[in-house]
């Protein structure tokens, strides 16, 4: 019995409903065609304290330049964006919660695409049930070794849960507090723009954040590292794509990566750093959709 077909069994267990955004054309029918026949859609996990809607417009150039047209679907990891928050928050967890996904919208086989420790859930949802994905494409993410980096998230979090925000600030006035408090760690615009994402105005005039900043800080050591995993390998084609002006993928990694995935590849993007979907758009398009559209070698 494959992995899919255990999870559509009953839910498992503290696994939660991820919220999702789904792109296809308004005419897509499959009318007589049976499910496990349709190409299997493509499944995006943002990284920390990011959601969903960070990957908006590639979600949409994905969908438009599939050969040939298949599903795009981007969630919301837990304690993050629009999906429930839970104290619990291990990469064990996260892997359930897209099972149960995988699960609930009847899925055989996915295209997954995971960035930072979306691309470590996607990682070892390969090594674990392996039937599941078709073709994994891994971005600024390494099962080896953690990138220095990574304590910026620390410090953000750090702040954000002593820093109290009063109810009659304007949403103009609320942004800059938010700057001002965090521009002593945070010198990456892109960064300072990805966590400003999730500050929201609630009923009232008090603000909230969209991701769980007390469970990610008391769950951040662990999510610093890949899961240890022991005599599995996933012989699938996998893409690993790598800021070059990032650390989050070092070059000495890709030896034990191949121990791992031994039909990986490995691609820098020069001049992007850790989000290089967003910092270089247009290549990051053209070497993931290549590799996504590739007819597998005889």
């Amino acid at each position: 019995m494959s992995p899919a077909q255990n999870f559509s069994q009953k839910q498992p267990y503290s696994a939660l409903d991820l919220a999702y955004i789904s792109y296809q054309n308004t005419d897509t029918t499959f009318g007589n065609v049976k499910r496990n026949e349709v190409t299997a859609p493509l499944l995006i996990l943002h990284g920390l304290l990011g959601s969903k809607s960070n990957f908006h417009t590639t979600c949409k150039r994905y969908h438009g330049g599939f050969k040939p047209k298949r599903l795009v679907y981007a969630v919301d990891l837990r304690n993050h964006g629009d999906s429930p928050q839970l104290n619990h928050n291990t990469y064990e967890d996260m892997m359930l919660d897209v099972l149960n996904f995988v699960r609930v919208m009847r899925l055989t086989k996915i295209y997954l695409l995971g960035h930072d420790i979306g691309g470590r859930i996607g990682m070892l949802i390969s090594l674990k049930y392996p039937e599941i994905i078709e073709k994994l494409i891994v971005v600024d993410a390494s099962p080896i070794s953690t990138s220095h980096n990574f304590q910026i998230y620390t410090k953000i979090l750090q702040i954000l849960n002593t820093m109290i925000l009063p109810a009659n600030l304007s949403p103009e006035q609320a942004r800059a507090h938010v700057i001002n408090r965090l521009s002593t760690v945070v010198k990456n615009k892109g960064l300072m723009a990805l966590v400003l994402m999730n500050l929201t105005q609630i009923i009232g005039g008090s603000y909230t954040w969209r991701f769980n900043k007390k469970v990610l800080l008391d769950h951040l050591q662990e999510l610093g590292s890949f899961p240890n995993v022991h005599n599995v390998k996933y012989e699938g084609p996998v893409l690993f794509v790598g800021g070059g002006k990032s650390d989050y993928i070092q070059r000495s990694d890709f030896p034990k990566i191949l121990q791992l995935f031994p039909n990986a590849e490995l691609k820098y993007i020069e001049g992007a750093g850790h989000w290089v979907h967003a910092e270089k758009p247009s290549e990051f398009l053209k070497i993931t959709m290549e590799f996504l559209n590739k007819t597998a070698e005889v």
